[in-house]
């Protein structure tokens, strides 16, 4: 399933995180700043109430986190 998620674009970046990296992940993938993404993800999980603990921590769990990049080698 995590690699399905990577295809599609959706990763938690490295930086720009706060909690899991979920809302800038989401943000990246759609082409939103981190906290736009951040403040439309709570107003829809305002919407539905209870859903926040259930939609992020799946979300944690399914999305890959970033991978580490070990600077560039000297050629």
């Amino acid at each position: 399933m995590q690699d399905y998620f990577r295809q599609q674009g959706l990763v938690r970046p490295r930086g720009d995180r706060i909690l899991g990296g979920v809302c800038a992940g989401l943000g990246r993938r759609f082409g939103l700043s981190p906290w736009t993404a951040r403040l439309l993800f709570a107003l829809v999980l305002m919407l539905i109430p209870g859903s926040q603990l259930i939609i992020y921590p799946v979300l944690w769990i399914l999305m890959p986190s970033e991978p580490r990049h070990y600077g560039a080698t000297a050629a």
